[in-house]
């Protein structure tokens, strides 16, 4: 079993939703965190607060999507904290739309997905997950360390209207455990480290919280369990994860019961 005091966790999105809640967690049970996220105002105040916890927090500004960033950060978190214990790349970003939308009236298509709005959520929540890992994973090799990997799927994965390019890339995360897993037994490294994912279904965050209420009643009329899940549980998941040495490989949702056609 492993131990959160002393261990090191890179949080990409940190500076808000279930990255800042695991950051918290983390600091809280003794561990050290660096956050990195592409805002940067969100991310001083975010490590303002993070410090009253503890002072083993650093910070970096990074584009998940720009390879160069991940490599920065990456290597900063040896730099200051001389390893990586724990990867979280939970930056991520959604931008519903139809794939194609038709006229009641003529059925004839009136209008499509932008390329463009399917290659932002692509980049950010699949290309960037990628360099993340791979850039945190070449240095935790390199400098011995041992850890998790934890992915951010969802229920998305398993398809959701009007969400083609985020529900591609949560299905992609659902996968990337087990292709991870098997080349690191390749490499006699799956002992040292591991890689696993949770797939959240509707979380409590700020952002959500904010919605109309009307919208949130819709929703949990769906989640049998009556409520969303809170970001405390989906980061008590992720805690297990890592500390429990025999999970590799898989996919956990944390969901409240919710499944396509909850009702049966």
């Amino acid at each position: 079993m492993l131990t959160v005091k002393d261990s090191v966790a890179v949080i990409t999105g940190g500076s808000g939703g279930i990255g800042k809640t695991l950051a918290e967690y983390w600091l809280e049970q003794g561990g050290k965190v660096v956050i990195a996220d592409v805002q940067e105002e969100a991310l001083q105040k975010t490590k303002e607060e993070l410090e009253s916890i503890s002072p083993d927090v650093a910070l970096m500004k990074c584009d998940v999507t720009n390879e160069q960033d991940n490599t920065h950060l990456a290597e900063f978190a040896i730099e200051r904290f001389g390893a990586i214990n724990l990867v979280a790349p939970f930056a991520g970003i959604t931008g519903d739309g139809l794939f194609l939308k038709t006229d009641k009236e003529t059925g004839k298509v009136v209008g499509k997905m932008s390329l463009e709005k399917f290659q932002k959520v692509i980049d950010i929540n699949l290309t960037g997950v990628f360099l993340t890992v791979r850039e945190c994973v070449e240095q935790m090799i390199n400098n011995g360390d041992k850890g998790l990997i934890c992915l951010v799927s969802s229920t998305g994965s398993l398809g959701t209207a009007g969400q083609i390019n985020y529900s591609s890339t949560k299905a992609a995360m659902s996968v990337m455990p087990k292709v991870l897993t098997a080349e690191f037994f390749r490499r006699n490294i799956a002992d040292k480290i591991r890689c696993m994912a949770v797939a959240p279904g509707y979380v409590g965050t700020a952002m959500v919280k904010n919605m109309d209420e009307r919208v949130i009643d819709k929703i949990v009329e769906q989640v049998p369990i009556g409520r969303l899940v809170e970001p405390e549980e989906v980061v008590s998941l992720v805690a297990e994860l890592y500390k429990n040495e025999a999970m590799a490989g898989e996919t956990v949702f944390i969901h409240g019961g919710l499944r396509l056609g909850s009702k049966g």
